[in-house]
């Protein structure tokens, strides 16, 4: 996702396994999706790993997934906007109270 025009997701980097059989999407993602993945998306950086342990901050389980699947995983992936997501304790949040009083339904007369 874009937040004021600039992509939250800055670089996507693809741990898998040579010779494990979880991996075998993402092996056949790599193969027949990821160059257009990155043509697509010049402003990202995608870098590939062979590695055997997760050491990422956002995981996403592609285990035994087909390649279109993991095209989409690492779609929503770019879509996010990376910032945890805060609940409001009120819907009206203002840096600068009224000089009026808060506004309500309620007419006092």
């Amino acid at each position: 996702m874009a937040l004021r025009g600039v992509w939250q997701l800055q670089k996507l980097v693809v741990n898998y396994c040579d010779w494990g059989g979880s991996s075998r999407g993402i092996r056949a993602f790599m193969e027949a999706h990821l160059p257009a993945f990155k043509e697509k998306n010049p402003h990202l950086e995608v870098v590939t790993e062979l590695v055997r342990e997760n050491h990422n901050e956002r995981v996403v389980c592609v285990r035994n997934l087909p390649p279109e699947e993991i095209l989409l995983q690492a779609t929503r992936l770019r879509n996010s906007l990376g910032r945890k997501v805060v609940k409001l304790r009120t819907r009206h949040v203002t840096k600068r109270h009224s000089v009026q009083g808060t506004w309500t339904t309620d007419l006092k007369m």
